[in-house]
């Protein structure tokens, strides 16, 4: 994806790519695109153009070469049982250990790689240390979602399945949704005829 942001050294990402894609029948991670790269390899390569800083967030018995990746840094997931809280609560415990200069930190699905520069710029000209930041295309929120520094003790203290909306919603006075006009913000992929869509 050509970007023409420079890289922020304000927020780190996370690519939360832990799950075990039951709706899309096998690995979604290793689905084919028609550029040639995985869908799993074309979230890192956007990722990579937008932030100085990020983690890809896989299961503990992932392999990184057998998932196409090369030297990005992993937070594995604890063992089973585990849900998408308890894969954001691994990643921020890391990220306040780890990151003590980001302000922000933006949550990213792993399998959608197609959200733009210009959405990207849009969302980290709103993020500091006190705020959730959320896209809106066409009256609907999308991801990523980017997490001030002031929530993540919270986020680190998920479980289970309980994902990061407990507290969206415990924090609504903080979330601003951003309008975009890009629909790659939520644009995922369920099942595989999502990749042609």
């Amino acid at each position: 994806m050509p970007s023409s942001l420079t890289p922020s050294t304000d927020v780190v990402g996370l690519i939360m790519a832990a799950g075990y894609s039951t709706r899309f029948g096998a690995d979604k991670r290793r689905a084919q695109l028609t550029e040639g790269q995985t869908l799993l390899q074309a979230t890192v390569a956007m990722t990579r153009s937008v932030f100085k800083a990020f983690y890809v967030v896989l299961r503990s018995d992932d392999e990184e070469r057998d998932l196409g990746l090369g030297t990005e840094p992993v937070i594995y997931a604890p063992e089973e049982p585990i849900g998408l809280g308890t894969s954001i609560a691994a990643a921020f415990h890391h990220l306040q250990v780890n990151n003590k200069d980001a302000t922000s930190a933006a949550v990213l699905l792993g399998d959608m790689p197609w959200i733009k520069p210009d959405a990207f710029s849009a969302l980290l000209n709103h993020a500091t240390e006190d705020t959730i930041i959320r896209p809106v295309y066409d009256g609907n929120a999308g991801h990523p979602v980017l997490f001030g520094r002031d929530f993540w003790p919270e986020l680190a203290n998920l479980h289970g399945d309980l994902g990061a909306r407990t507290i969206i919603r415990k924090h609504h006075s903080c979330c601003h949704l951003i309008p975009v006009s890009d629909v790659g913000v939520l644009r995922d992929v369920d099942r595989p005829k999502d990749l042609i869509r």
